[in-house]
């Protein structure tokens, strides 16, 4: 454990070679250091309760025995809000990429990204709040970084509610059942959202509306 000055980051991973390789990754970044590994969420919640100084961002596994990334980073939801989450895992899947972004992480990094990739994503994550890299939303990123609400577009009530429900685990489908429409309609919704914010998936559609608190409408 370390109390060194900078950006407190907690490692959460079972596997306990890769945390330390990735603490010593860390603090060769400036600005940034390591209090201490969690090998799981039980552990994680273990020692932020007995640690006076809290993270401001963790490293989050998402495959861990006892409790995972994904139930760990409801926890951490609901109980430390403002700690940001940087998911991490060797799975490049869509369907939990966008649980992961749902449920509250501010970014998703592959085990194997390259050292520069981790330190800019630690840099974005401390400066802008989030970091989404090409492999998640090449597409977004001029609108992420847009501040411009000249240039945002505008929705109907219809789209508002599809892009909510989007953001859960439904399948479109279900989303048509729920708004009592028919799938081709919800195909037409889709398309006309992915045109007019210039995406290409679901997982731009997902971190456009939790970029610009869509949920919140």
């Amino acid at each position: 454990m370390s109390n060194s000055p900078g950006i407190n980051v907690v490692i959460v991973d079972d596997h306990l070679l890769f945390a330390e390789s990735l603490e010593k990754l860390i603090h060769s970044f400036t600005g940034f250091n390591v209090l201490y590994h969690a090998k799981n969420g039980v552990d994680l919640q273990e020692k932020i309760k007995s640690n006076d100084i809290l993270p401001e961002i963790i490293l989050l596994d998402i495959n861990m025995p006892v409790m995972n990334g994904h139930d760990t980073i409801i926890w951490l939801s609901e109980n430390h809000p403002k700690i940001k989450v940087l998911a991490l895992s060797m799975e490049d899947d869509e369907e939990v990429i966008l649980k992961m972004l749902c449920n509250g992480a501010k970014g998703y990094l592959l085990k194997d990204i390259h050292p520069d990739k981790l330190k800019e994503a630690l840099y974005e994550v401390k400066e802008k709040g989030y970091y989404h890299s090409d492999k998640v939303a090449a597409a977004l990123l001029h609108s992420l970084n847009s501040d411009n609400e000249n240039d945002s577009p505008v929705f109907k009530e219809n789209e508002i509610r599809f892009m909510k429900l989007a953001c859960s685990e439904m399948t479109y489908k279900e989303i048509a059942s729920v708004m009592n429409l028919s799938p081709k309609t919800i195909d037409g919704y889709r398309q006309e959202l992915f045109n007019k914010l210039e995406i290409k998936n679901r997982v731009g559609l997902v971190l456009y509306a939790l970029k610009n608190d869509i949920m919140m409408l």
